[in-house]
């Protein structure tokens, strides 16, 4: 198992609870530009944030997940999930309508995913990977979760992170760019809510793991005071950055794909 699957199988039960869901305008989008309504997956699931809303608009509705843990902690009635390496999956050639990936695609964004991706879709499939980085919820709090995020736990995020830091405009894909529309996750949380998030965060653990140390017992006295009265429900924001496209051989066609879209 990967440190990554390790790492978020250790937490599945917290991810399930705490991490936020996407925004419904997010999967109309996706429905739209498919090609069709009869099969999707999606990659790197976790405890089914995304999955669980692709059901609305697709027949079939597939999952993976390096970590058997995050599956199992997963409300996936109705989904056929199994435990799959991101770049080796199970399922036959040009099989799929629609690729997804949440919040992780930054683990896995190689070559060698990619020609898998290539393989499973239909032709003209649409594959569409995202992710959010640091909520924004006032000019009080703010200053505090990015002084946590970038010192306190800078030195322990796991490689692949810095990709959701430049909103995946590091990752080149070998396929046309299609272009969302502005998206965000936006939800109304209490204090207890935002602390269970952020127990969520990878480099929480492998800071705790490393030194014995709680940071995220020694951050809560300050959000806690910035806060105010706890169980007060405030605005929190996430924006989404996209990376979509039909995957497409040989790549000189996509550059010719990506001149008509500009024209």
């Amino acid at each position: 198992m990967s440190e990554v699957a390790r790492l978020f199988g250790n937490r599945a039960s917290a991810y399930a609870s705490f991490r936020p869901s996407y925004p419904d305008a997010l999967f109309t989008w996706l429905a739209k530009h498919s090609p069709g309504h009869q099969r999707v997956l999606d990659i790197a699931c976790g405890t089914g944030q995304a999955t669980r809303l692709l059901q609305r608009h697709f027949d079939r509705v597939l999952a993976c997940d390096a970590s058997l843990e995050q599956l199992r902690a997963a409300d996936l009635q109705g989904i056929d999930s199994f435990v799959a390496d991101a770049c080796k999956q199970p399922l036959e050639d040009s099989s799929l309508d629609l690729i997804v990936v949440a919040q992780a695609l930054h683990w896995f964004a190689t070559p060698a995913f990619f020609t898998e991706v290539r393989r499973l879709l239909k032709p003209h499939g649409l594959f569409c990977a995202w992710c959010y980085n640091l909520l924004r919820i006032d000019e009080t709090l703010d200053p505090l979760i990015d002084d946590f995020y970038w010192n306190t736990l800078g030195a322990y995020w796991p490689s692949g992170r810095a990709s959701v830091d430049a909103g995946y405009s590091d990752i080149e894909p070998p396929f046309a760019r299609l272009n969302p529309p502005e998206l965000a996750i936006e939800q109304y949380w209490n204090l207890d809510q935002l602390l269970g998030y952020l127990s969520t965060w990878s480099a929480v653990q492998k800071l705790h793991h490393a030194s014995g140390r709680a940071p995220l017992q020694e951050v809560a006295p300050k959000l806690s005071k910035a806060w105010g009265d706890g169980q007060q429900r405030r605005f929190i924001r996430w924006p989404l950055h996209f990376l979509a496209g039909t995957p497409c051989t040989p790549i000189r066609d996509c550059a010719a794909m990506q001149g008509k879209e500009a024209q």
